[in-house]
C-alpha cells in the first residue's frame, strides 16, 4: 500500500485524494467498511423503538446545554472538586499539553499509558510528552498500531481502518522481534502481552471523556476494549482531557446518548464497556487512582459557540457521518489532512486550524445529506459546509480573478435583460446546435476541465424556451 499520502498537509487534499483513489487495497478496505458498518447501523436503529424521538431528545440536550455552558461547567467543576478531584482549564492545545506535562513532572513520572482520545490527538499530546522525555503508550489496539507506524488516525472510531491484516502484522513484527502471522487472534494476543507490562509500569494514565456529568462530577468513557479501565484504574494518577462541549447537565441525560452513540458508531446496542468515573479512589475503595485531574479544553470552541456554526459542537465523535459519506468512503481519512476526517472533519478542522489553511475541505463534499441523516444528533453538516464555502469566498487571499470576473459578467447579464437574451441566443446558436444530438458536454477548457474529468456538463438547449413559447406555446 502506498502510504505517501499519509504525510499530506491540509492544502493538498486534492492530490491526496487522487493518490487514495489510485490505491486498490485502500479502496477494498473502505468498501468493506461502508458495507459492514452500514448494514449494522441500519439493523441497530431498526431495533430501537422511537429512535427518532430519542435522537431529537439527545439533540435538544446538547442545544440547551450549550445555551448555558458557563453554568454547567461551573457546576461540573464544583462537583469534581467536592469529590476530591482537580479541575484545570486550558485556552488552547499548547496550554493543555503544558498542564499535563507539569502534572506528570510534579509526580516525577516518566511513563504514561493512554486510552483512546481524539481530544489528545487534536492537541498533539504525544509529541509534547515525547519532547518532555516522557514515554507515552497508546493502549487502544488501533491507536497502538498507528502509534508504532507513526500514522495519524484514519477514522474517529477505527483509527487503523486503513491498514490490512498483512500490514498490521508487519508493523507489530518489529516490536515482537519476530515475524508474526497475519492472524487477528495472534496479533491481538501479542499486543495484549506487550501492553500488560506497560500498564503495570505506568505512573500516570491519560484518557479522553465521552461525556462529563455536571450534576455528579463524573466522566463517562465508552469503549469496546478493557484497556480503558486499566488506564484509569491502575496508575496512581488519572488525567482526563475533554473539550468544553462534552458536558451534559444530569445523570438522567446520559441514557439518551448511550442509546445512540454505539448504534451510530459500530451498530451495537451498547458498547462493551461503559465506565462512569467519579473522582479519585475513596477510602473504602480498593480500585482506582489516588489522584484525578480533569483538563477542560477550549481551543477555539468558545469562538464557535457564538457563531452560526455552533451546531458543530453537538458532535459526540461517533463517526457515523464518515461511514455514510461517499467522499470518505472513496478517499479515506488521511486525505483530509487533519485529526478529524470525513464530513464533520471538513467542518471542525477549518474551525480549529483556520479556514484559509484548509480551504479545500469545505468543498470535500457532495452535500448529499447522507451525513446529516446518519448523525445521531442530526447535525446539519451540509448547511455548515455551505456556510464555510460562503466565508471562504469572502477571504481576499482565496478569491480567484477568473472566478471574480465570471461572477461580475454574470451579474451584469442578469441586470440587463437584453444582454441576457443575447447571451442565451448565442449559446443556443453555437454550442446548443453543435450538441443538439447529445445533451452533455464531455470536455471543457481550462480549469473548467476539472468538472468534466469525472462528470459531464449539461449542454445548452438547441432552442430557447422564449423562442419555443413564441412559436409553439401561444398556439396551444
Amino acid at each position: 500500500m502506498n502510504t505517501d499520502y499519509l504525510r499530506h498537509t491540509h492544502h493538498e487534499f486534492l492530490q491526496a485524494s487522487e493518490e487514495a483513489l489510485a490505491d486498490p487495497r485502500l479502496q477494498q478496505i473502505l468498501g468493506q467498511l461502508g458495507d459492514t458498518l452500514g448494514r449494522r447501523n441500519r439493523e441497530a436503529w431498526a431495533a430501537l423503538p422511537n429512535s427518532d424521538l430519542i435522537r431529537e431528545r439527545a439533540r435538544a440536550i446538547k442545544d440547551q446545554t450549550l445555551a448555558e455552558l458557563d453554568k454547567h461547567l461551573a457546576t461540573l467543576e464544583h462537583s469534581v472538586t467536592s469529590r476530591g478531584g482537580h479541575v484545570h482549564y486550558a485556552d488552547d492545545g499548547a496550554e493543555a499539553c503544558r498542564i499535563v506535562v507539569d502534572l506528570i513532572r510534579q509526580r516525577k513520572g516518566t511513563k504514561v499509558v493512554k486510552s483512546k482520545s481524539m481530544t489528545s490527538e487534536e492537541i498533539h499530546l504525544n509529541h509534547a510528552l515525547e519532547a518532555a522525555g516522557i514515554e507515552a503508550v497508546e493502549t487502544d489496539l488501533g491507536e497502538y498500531i498507528i502509534q508504532l507506524a507513526q500514522h495519524r488516525p484514519s477514522h474517529i472510531v477505527a483509527p487503523a481502518i486503513h491498514l490490512s491484516a498483512e500490514q498490521i502484522a508487519e508493523i507489530l513484527s518489529k516490536p515482537a522481534g519476530k515475524r508474526l502471522p497475519a492472524e487477528r487472534e495472534t496479533l491481538a494476543r501479542f499486543a495484549r502481552q506487550a501492553l500488560r507490562q506497560k500498564f503495570a509500569e505506568a505512573d500516570v494514565g491519560i484518557s479522553g471523556v465521552n461525556f462529563a456529568i455536571a450534576e455528579t462530577g463524573s466522566i463517562v468513557l465508552v469503549t469496546n476494549e478493557g484497556n480503558g479501565r486499566l488506564t484509569c484504574a491502575l496508575p496512581k494518577c488519572h488525567i482526563a482531557i475533554m473539550g468544553i462541549e462534552k458536558v451534559i447537565p444530569r445523570l438522567s441525560d446520559l441514557p439518551y446518548f448511550l442509546k445512540v452513540l454505539a448504534r451510530a458508531a459500530t451498530g451495537q446496542k451498547l458498547s462493551i464497556y461503559t465506565q462512569i468515573i467519579t473522582g479519585p479512589r475513596g477510602l473504602d475503595e480498593i480500585d482506582g487512582p489516588e489522584e484525578f485531574h480533569l483538563v477542560i479544553l477550549d481551543n477555539g470552541r468558545s469562538r464557535i459557540l457564538g457563531s452560526p456554526l455552533r451546531e458543530s459542537l453537538f458532535c459526540i465523535r461517533c463517526g457515523a457521518c464518515l461511514n455514510a459519506c461517499p467522499i470518505y468512503r472513496s478517499v479515506g481519512g488521511h486525505a483530509y489532512g487533519g485529526v478529524y476526517a470525513g464530513p464533520i472533519g471538513a467542518v471542525l478542522t477549518p474551525l480549529y486550524d483556520g479556514l484559509s489553511a484548509n480551504h479545500h475541505l469545505p468543498h470535500a463534499s457532495s452535500v448529499c445529506g447522507a451525513c446529516q441523516a446518519a448523525c445521531p444528533v442530526k447535525i446539519q453538516i451540509p448547511e455548515m459546509l455551505i456556510r464555510l464555502r460562503e466565508q471562504l469566498h469572502q477571504e481576499p487571499e482565496q478569491k480567484s480573478r477568473l472566478e471574480a470576473l465570471s461572477y461580475w459578467l454574470w451579474s451584469i447579464s442578469l441586470k440587463r435583460p437584453w444582454l441576457y437574451r443575447l447571451s442565451s441566443w448565442l449559446a443556443t446558436r453555437t454550442i446548443g446546435r453543435l450538441k443538439r444530438h447529445s445533451p452533455w458536454i464531455t470536455r471543457m477548457p481550462g480549469k473548467l476541465g476539472g468538472w468534466t474529468e469525472s462528470r459531464d456538463f449539461p449542454a445548452p438547449a438547441a432552442s430557447r424556451f422564449r423562442d419555443w413559447w413564441i412559436t409553439e406555446g401561444r398556439n396551444d
